[in-house]
């Protein structure tokens, strides 16, 4: 299959290289700093941006999927990388007749999403990190939402919760909408993306992506998120 991955040079869109790479599909990563992918057998390299409609396209063009791992460091300044960059992947794959399409999001977004036994998160960190820091993001993620559930496509949104970094693959949870849990390891996130390819279960639908093997902990968590913060900013 080839698949085509927007986002590809960010910490989840990295690991979906990866593993779509290993599954034995064709890649094409598009990104708007090409040098950063090594090379590699079944991997092309193309440099766009997400705002350059003729370039999403000619990305798109002869592809059998698009899986997007777009975002931005989340902050208080307007943010429409997630609903302007997946609109112009929508009409791009409506216009090449591509069909399945999975999108990174955030149970945030789910207004249930409050995980079991979390009190510390649910009641302080939640309301401030999610709900204030992180609001325009978890805004524009919301239009995000908005235009792939009427998009028409064969569509699954898969959603993250507190999002860190992990070497391995490990034995996660999948449900509808959101997951019961506070993380969620990148290397678990791209698993479960790549693993749609394959399956009908989550189309039309939202999936969690929770972890529950590894944890990092609240302190270690925000410190490694302010780390890959100011790498992302360095590498603009």
């Amino acid at each position: 299959m080839r698949i085509v991955i927007f986002g590809a040079t960010g910490p989840t869109g990295r690991r979906l290289t990866e593993q779509a790479l290993e599954a034995g599909h064709r890649v094409t990563a598009v990104t708007r700093r090409p040098g950063i992918l090594l090379q590699a057998e079944g991997l092309t390299v193309a440099c766009a941006d997400v705002n350059d409609r003729a370039a999403v396209e000619s990305a798109v063009e002869g592809s059998d999927a698009v899986l997007s791992a777009l975002g931005v460091p989340p902050g208080r300044k307007p943010v429409t990388v997630y609903s302007v960059g997946t609109g112009n992947i929508i009409e791009a794959m409506r216009r090449q007749a591509v069909k399945r399409l999975v999108v990174v999001s955030s149970s945030v977004i789910d207004p249930h999403w409050r995980p079991s036994g979390a009190r510390f998160f649910n009641h302080v960190l939640d309301p401030y990190v999610n709900r204030v820091i992180a609001r325009t993001a978890h805004d524009d993620m919301r239009r995000m939402e908005a235009l792939v559930r009427a998009s028409g496509l064969k569509w699954t949104i898969a959603r993250a919760s507190g999002l860190f970094d992990h070497p391995t693959i490990t034995d996660y949870r999948v449900s509808e909408n959101s997951g019961d849990g506070v993380y969620t390891a990148r290397s678990d996130l791209a698993s479960g993306m790549v693993r749609q390819l394959g399956s009908d279960r989550y189309v039309g639908k939202a999936m969690g992506v929770v972890t529950t093997e590894a944890k990092p902990g609240i302190a270690k968590l925000i410190w490694r998120e302010a780390i890959t913060k100011k790498q992302l900013q360095s590498q603009r």
